[in-house]
């Protein structure tokens, strides 16, 4: 019985990405400057998405000020859920006319 749980659920490989390290994920998150896009993984197949400016890099957690008239606060997320999965940020590229 116990193999087949094993197949099934796998060994808890989908909560750590393998071989990255918090300050790995402070290093990459520190290197982004401007605008970016952030993914936040609601859980059943729910994002949300949207984009924004980096706003600050601390040592315990990122501020992102969204692109929104109508939101006039940031938000901020720890590096913990960015090495998770739950959220993800990538930089914005720019158009070229």
């Amino acid at each position: 019985m116990r193999g087949i749980f094993a197949r099934v659920l796998g060994k808890n490989r989908g909560m750590k990405r393998q071989g990255q390290t918090l300050n790995e994920v402070r290093r990459a998150i520190g290197s982004l400057r401007g605008k970016v896009d952030v993914t936040i993984e609601l859980g059943r197949n729910k994002r949300l998405k949207y984009r924004g400016e980096l706003a600050g890099v601390y040592p315990a957690l990122f501020t992102v000020r969204p692109d929104d008239g109508h939101f006039l606060g940031k938000t901020s997320y720890s590096y913990a859920e960015v090495l998770c999965g739950s959220v993800k940020l990538s930089p914005v590229k720019e158009r070229r006319a």
